[in-house]
């Protein structure tokens, strides 16, 4: 071990030495004479430099000064500087460990499993729209509005549960086998809905379909943020939002046929039950996270399924990165009251506020009702100008994960919420400006395309990716459940009330609060929101919970 004092010099070999004083940690002893190996690793506050091993494994050695300067042994990568708080309150310069290339690739099939979840998510609050009318027919009910209602919020309802259930099963029994355990529910509720003969049977099915996308709202952001390399952690993540989408979609033309065949509905609920059965089967071969297995004091578990996700290089590197926040072995799982503790009610309450905004401004209100708003508006064809509008939401979503690692999830958010303010603005305007009246139909179309446009890009997968990197790992699929869960009643409470309120205000003047609460979102966002693009989730605890 070392001491030295220098001005910053970077050399030939790659060293970076700081003016403050460092102790240097290294070694690969041969032959009982101990060398230091040209590449070690250097961590000034938090900055990381790269190191070679050679035919000795060399572990992760730290040592802690009392200026907060940590040196340890690390493998050699890539690296890159961002911004983290160290301990003392400080921002300072941090480079983590960049994967290598081909680490990126090996996780992508478990991500796809996984997504498989947000699929059904998408296809079952989709699946009603176009059948509902049919099956309403099919069950002696077309003229009974209260109980279509029913048929439809019931599956809100059961997501709920879902979200808070998915939390609690997450950290008991682990992310894999919650997902094997969710596809219970949604292979029941599938079959149920497919053959109900009764408006009871398929309110029990509806519900029980809910419960399982609501658990998997919970656990597939959860569990894709804990396999996902850091530097495409973002665009991973964004991909749940995408299939979200992509199952919506598909709810859409699954219903094609109906008007040709009014028992389709049937097979529209029956083949949800296919996507659940692969995602219960290609869970039995996904590895688990490894930062449960870790916080579990599944030591070598954890070593195994960082082999299959990264490679066998990587195990120091990371059980380095997973001691280093060091929870797991010191801390039980924290219960539901500790998420309101003053240790971790400001982080939750960020979680719990992005959600409430997400849905206070309208995003689902337009999705619900925006063929209602295109016939008042004179359009025609208003079937496939709400078509145009889930083709926007498709492509934002795209758009979005290719800009996720790139802009940053704070920006990202700030940008969305901007523009759903100004396109909300813009709708609001068509309906009362009267020099506007003869554009009204198409501004009306304009201005929604614009508004989930600009909800996809950020306002709509931000939230749940961003959720798991801020919150400390010990809280982490609870305080995920916690903010689904606000969601889930938010998302019940507008569309429950919303026709009532544009009933009693205008439709102008409710797009208009629409548009108050976007700003609103932004000056929030841009006060309270940290930016985690390019850090590990051990790095981001570490810097948000600095004395844990």
């Amino acid at each position: 071990m070392m001491q030295a004092s220098t001005h910053l010099v970077r050399g030939n070999s790659g060293i970076e030495i700081s003016k403050r004083r460092v102790f240097l940690c290294f070694g690969e002893v041969k032959q009982r004479s101990l060398t230091l190996n040209r590449n070690f690793c250097i961590r000034s506050g938090s900055t990381y430099s790269g190191s070679r091993s050679g035919d000795v494994s060399m572990g992760a050695g730290l040592v802690r000064a009392k200026n907060g300067i940590e040196i340890a042994v690390r493998p050699s990568v890539k690296t890159r500087s961002i911004k983290a708080q160290a301990s003392g309150g400080d921002i300072e310069d941090l480079t983590p460990i960049n994967p290598q290339a081909k680490s990126s690739g090996a996780v992508l099939p478990f991500v796809g499993v996984a997504c498989l979840g947000a699929m059904l998510f998408g296809y079952h609050l989709g699946v009603v729209n176009g059948a509902l009318e049919y099956l309403s027919k099919d069950l002696g009910i077309p003229e009974n509005t209260v109980m279509q209602g029913w048929i439809v919020s019931t599956l809100l309802a059961g997501a709920t549960v879902g979200s808070f259930t998915g939390g609690t099963l997450a950290d008991k029994f682990g992310r894999t086998r919650t997902f094997q355990l969710d596809a219970i529910p949604l292979i029941i509720g599938a079959f149920l809905t497919a053959t109900a003969q009764t408006v009871q049977t398929m309110i029990i099915g509806r519900f029980l379909a809910g419960i399982g996308i609501g658990i998997s709202s919970a656990i597939v952001p959860l569990y894709i943020s804990e396999i996902s390399p850091t530097e495409i952690r973002g665009a991973l993540g964004s991909i749940n939002q995408l299939f979200i989408c992509i199952g919506i979609l598909a709810a859409l033309v699954a219903g094609l046929p109906l008007a040709g065949n009014p028992l389709w509905w049937r097979t529209m609920f029956g083949v949800a039950i296919v996507p659940a059965i692969l995602l219960a089967v290609g869970m039995a071969f996904s590895p688990e996270s490894p930062r449960w297995l870790f916080q579990q004091g599944k030591i070598p578990e954890a070593e195994k399924a960082i082999r299959t996700l990264y490679g066998k290089e990587r195990v120091a590197e990371v059980m380095y990165e997973l001691r280093t926040a060091g929870q797991g072995s010191t801390e039980q799982e924290a219960g539901w009251f500790d998420l309101f503790s003053s240790r971790y009610w400001k982080v939750v309450s960020v979680g719990a506020a992005l959600f409430l905004f997400q849905q206070l401004a309208g995003i689902n209100a337009v999705v619900y009702y925006s063929t209602a708003v295109f016939r008042s508006a004179g359009i025609a064809s208003d079937v496939a100008a709400s078509a145009l509008v889930g083709a926007s939401n498709v492509f934002g979503s795209a758009i979005a994960s290719s800009l996720m690692d790139r802009q940053g999830r704070k920006s990202l958010l700030m940008t969305s919420f901007s523009g759903m303010a100004a396109s909300m603005l813009l709708l609001s305007l068509s309906f009362t400006w009267k020099v506007l009246a003869p554009y009204s139909g198409t501004l009306a179309v304009v201005g929604t395309v614009l508004y989930v446009l600009s909800f996809s890009l950020g306002a709509g997968p931000v939230p749940a990716l961003l959720l798991p990197e801020i919150f400390a790992s010990r809280i982490r699929a609870k305080a995920v459940a916690l903010s689904l869960g606000t969601h889930w009643i938010s998302n019940f409470v507008i569309g429950l009330y919303f026709l009532s309120v544009v009933n009693k205000f205008g439709i102008s003047s409710v797009y208009l609060g629409f548009a108050g609460v976007c700003a609103l979102a932004v000056l929030y966002i841009a006060g309270n929101v940290v930016e985690t693009k390019g850090r590990s989730l051990e790095e981001i605890e570490l810097a948000l919970n600095p004395t844990t």
